[in-house]
């Protein structure tokens, strides 16, 4: 096979012109030893004068069959390595590549003792040698915590002067959460059971210290205080080997707790992150809100992780948009954008997707995975082969070279394509008796019934039930998860194959086109998409979109190819969701604006109810216009898709309506048409908090919304709770809003509720007076100045999404001393036809009529037209005002004294 072959030529290369040092430099044909080149930074944390390849690829040498070269090099690493050097490593890199590479080549050197033809003269002096390496490890975890220091002097271990470490405060997820495999291995195979206890402390701490909400880990975290330095959360650098060795620790020590904490993590995961194709990260305080823009090249391995746990379809998903960025870039840039853009231009030979690739092949048999193979041998022979070896891509752009070749370039790339190819009896074990680790070493699975740690699984925190079949999937044995069935992976893979080319095939474009000149509509257009147009979601059906609503309020979006009801389609499909990613990418480039502010004024309020609140990409804008105020009145229909069927209950006032089926544009619209002199979109995603999710911004619809002239919010779930429930309790709420809350002594002097007005009484300069008919003409009359909101939202709410809650309760009755332009707002129930008998405007069972009746009967008794029109026009009794007045006294002084 030719992946023996360079393996051969490789291994010529390292001993003529490397060893023992522990790199190869291909392109000057020399061998990397720290301290005699440029320091790279951390980089070279990994090196520790310890004949770094030669180790971490002694088990790839057995995998290859290449037996004898196997021996003489196990004789090597005894005889020449030395693990006491003056030299600061990396724990995390010491660990999966050195102490890894000899547990790895201890696993394999017994089963070939076993088998009687090779290293029978070996007794375990690899093994020795790790649990050498391991005591050398220890003293790094002595920390509060449990958590390790990121590095470790070989020699003079932590905070020795000599050490030249131990000062560091901060280390990653994944150095600290990628351990347990290594360590407990070494505990199994020696009965030394401290290494696993430790692995595992550190593994319970950073358990603990998950985001709750979001069970979600940061990319850094403080090893003293356990506080997250990083709060980002992705599945690639930083974190990537703290979920794989959750799910691989399950399977080789049989730990359930071990499943337990994946399968939650996993659910996070595919709620925030997975944005299928993509992985992005994001906050873990704030999940919906994306982190960057961009991803990493290591997040490669998680379609490999994906099909270790069973879930199969994202797995397919996501190597096959990798796959397109690879066949644009001939390898994987280090980053690339969501646009598939190069966003770090270098390749250091980077095995994970190879990995993937096997384990997908594994899964599906689809030769599919063979020609991905196929292109990348092809691809480093083409562009990275050297004279020397194989040299990293120091630009993919470019194709310029860098003098670099790390160790798991033989210990994982070679390794995963040789199994690729190689065909059971090419193999001389079998290798599903073995787990792989990060680093691609074998350990064996018998290890789970040997040895075992008394070590306790965490029971602090209960675990969460997630509702997820495929949790029953999990297992290691991938033959018998899925049937080979090519075609399944393929029906999967369709709809990306041209999600990195923009371009459509020619072919396809010519057919469309004469279909445009033979009077065949266009294919339909992300900008023009409207969630609440039939037509427009029988389109994406025949396109194969399907259209879903997740738990946490947003759309998803969704193309099978072979679901479509034509090749054509399909491909009008695929071009759809790609305007659709780039208008939402747009969105997410626009300049990130502050939150809002909706002060509820009314009482017992009175200005200390401060709700955040999302702006809009449309409407006028608050911090540039004088704040809106004024009373709220549910709309109905209360998602506010279609002409009001209540424009006398919301005209004159800031209409209240829930976010879902339609564009929030187009809910700006009828209630302005209304009359209504602002809006509150309320999330209907139950439970959702500005407290947990990002700000949200809402978007327009594509076109001119210039039209729109009426401030418009949004309030997520819980806030817009707040507003509702005081509707139903005191029926008549007005609210403020502005670009943020207004000092509470202003909004005392200013206008209050309609029943009670501020210094109406010139003797009384700071009190608050009940009036009635007579002292309606002493209110003032703030005019309402329209307010707006501004916008960047990154989150696209083109098809509004979520399916509706149950409205509200009927709409407040109008309110006493209400402009009379105002008069077609809702009133009480005529049942409620006697204000001596009833102090407060009501509303019964959601009925509503509006005050023309009303306003005609005081037309008899009333000349002038004061706009400050009382509830009745009789007066209330002396003793009723009174007591109104001292209960809100009251209420206000206690409120003065409790914060909200």
């Amino acid at each position: 096979m030719l992946t023996v072959t360079i393996c051969d030529s490789l291994s010529f290369s390292l001993q003529e012109h490397a060893y023992p040092a522990d790199e190869l430099m291909p392109l000057t044909c020399r061998g990397r030893v720290r301290g005699q080149e440029p320091s790279r930074g951390d980089v070279d944390d990994a090196l520790g004068k310890f004949s770094l390849t030669l180790i971490d690829s002694l088990d790839t040498l057995v995998v290859l069959n290449k037996t004898k070269e196997f021996e003489d090099a196990v004789r090597k690493v005894l005889r020449d390595v030395n693990l006491d050097n003056d030299v600061v490593v990396s724990v995390f890199e010491t660990n999966i590549r050195v102490l890894g590479g000899l547990l790895g080549g201890h696993s394999l050197a017994i089963m070939l003792k076993e088998k009687g033809e090779y290293m029978q003269w070996y007794n375990g002096e690899l093994l020795q040698m790790a649990k050498q390496l391991g005591y050398k490890l220890l003293p790094a975890f002595n920390t509060t915590s449990g958590l390790p220091y990121p590095r470790i002097n070989l020699k003079f271990g932590i905070r020795k002067p000599e050490a030249r470490t131990g000062t560091e405060t901060d280390t990653c997820t994944a150095c600290a959460g990628t351990l347990i495999l290594e360590f407990a291995a070494l505990s199994r195979f020696t009965g030394a059971t401290i290494f696993e206890e430790y692995a595992r402390k550190a593994l319970d701490f950073l358990w603990e210290k998950r985001q709750r909400s979001s069970n979600l880990v940061g990319v850094t975290i403080n090893i003293h205080t356990g506080d997250w330095v990083r709060k980002d959360s992705g599945v690639g650098a930083g974190i990537d080997s703290y979920y794989e060795y959750l799910l691989k620790a399950y399977v080789l020590l049989g730990d359930d707790s071990f499943l337990e904490r994946f399968n939650t993590h996993y659910d996070a995961i595919m709620r925030y992150i997975s944005q299928p194709p993509l992985l992005l990260d994001v906050h873990i305080h704030k999940p919906m809100l994306n982190a960057r823009t961009w991803m990493d090249a290591l997040l490669a391995f998680f379609p490999g992780l994906q099909v270790l746990k069973g879930d199969i379809r994202p797995a397919i998903e996501t190597h096959e948009m990798l796959y397109q960025v690879i066949k644009k870039h001939n390898f994987l840039p280090e980053a690339f954008t969501t646009d598939f853009r190069v966003h770090w231009a270098q390749h250091p030979l980077r095995p994970e997707f190879a990995e993937s690739t096997y384990f997908l092949y594994k899964a599906t048999g689809d030769p599919y995975y063979l020609e991905v193979g196929k292109t990348l041998i092809e691809n480093l022979n083409k562009y990275a082969r050297v004279p020397c070896g194989f040299a990293a891509m120091k630009d993919v752009r470019t194709g310029s070279h860098e003098d670099r070749m790390d160790s798991f370039f033989l210990a994982e790339m070679f390794k995963y394509l040789y199994l690729l190819f190689a065909d059971k009896e090419d193999i001389i074990f079998d290798i599903e008796d073995y787990i792989f680790t990060t680093e691609a070493h074998l350990l064996p699975l018998w290890l789970s019934t040997t040895n075992q740690s008394t070590s306790k699984k965490n029971t602090t925190s209960e675990y969460i039930e997630l509702d997820d079949s495929n949790f029953d999937w999990t297992c290691p044995n991938t033959q018998i998860l899925f049937p080979n069935d090519p075609l399944y992976a393929q029906s999967i893979r369709e709809p990306l194959k041209n999600v990195v080319d923009k371009s459509c095939p020619r072919g396809i474009i010519r057919v469309r086109e004469e279909s445009f000149r033979s009077g065949a509509k266009p294919p339909l257009r992300a900008r023009d998409f409207m969630a609440t147009n039939p037509e427009h979601l029988e389109i994406l059906k025949k396109m194969g979109v399907s259209l879903i609503h997740l738990k946490d309020g947003r759309v998803q979006l969704v193309q099978h190819a072979i679901q479509a009801a034509s090749s054509i389609d399909a491909e009008d499909g695929l071009r759809f969701m790609q305007e659709m990613i780039e208008l939402s990418s747009q969105q997410q480039k626009e300049q990130q604006l502050p939150p809002r502010a909706v002060q509820v004024v009314s009482r017992p309020f009175f200005g200390r109810v401060v709700l955040t609140a999302g702006p809009a990409q449309f409407g006028l804008d608050l911090s540039k216009h004088k704040e809106t105020r004024g009373f709220v009145a549910s709309s109905k229909p209360y998602n506010g898709c279609s002409e009001l069927t209540n424009p006398e209950a919301v005209v004159g006032k800031i209409a209240l309506i829930q976010r879902g089926q339609c564009m929030f544009a187009e809910k700006a619209r009828h209630i302005q048409n209304a009359g209504a002199i602002g809006g509150i979109v309320i999330d209907d995603n139950e439970g959702s908090s500005s407290d947990t999710a990002p700000l949200f911004q809402m978007a327009g619809d594509g076109k001119d919304t210039d039209d729109i002239k009426i401030p418009m919010l949004f309030l997520f779930s819980k806030e817009g709770s707040i507003i509702l429930d005081a509707l139903r309790e005191y029926e008549e709420v007005e609210v403020l809003l502005s670009d943020k809350a207004k000092d509470r002594a202003a909004i005392l002097k200013g206008k209050m509720t309609p029943s009670y007005i501020i210094n109406s009484n010139p003797d009384m300069e700071s009190e608050e007076q009940p009036f009635s008919d007579g002292d309606s003409e002493n209110q003032s009359t703030e005019p309402l100045a329209p307010g707006s909101q501004e916008v960047d939202l990154a989150d696209q709410e083109s098809p509004e999404d979520s399916s509706l809650g149950s409205p509200p309760e009927s709409p407040p009755a109008a309110a006493a001393g209400e402009a009379a332009d105002e008069a077609t707002d809702v009133s009480p129930s005529e049942q409620n036809s006697d204000p001596l008998e009833n102090h407060e405007p009501t509303s019964l069972d959601g009925e509503c009529t509006d005050l023309d009746n009303q306003l005609q009967e005081q037309s008899e008794t009333e000349e002038d037209s004061n706009p400050n029109v009382s509830w009745g026009n009789k007066d209330q009794p002396i003793d009723s005002i009174l007591a109104d007045w001292s209960e809100d006294i009251e209420a206000f002084e206690m409120m003065e004294k409790d914060e909200l």
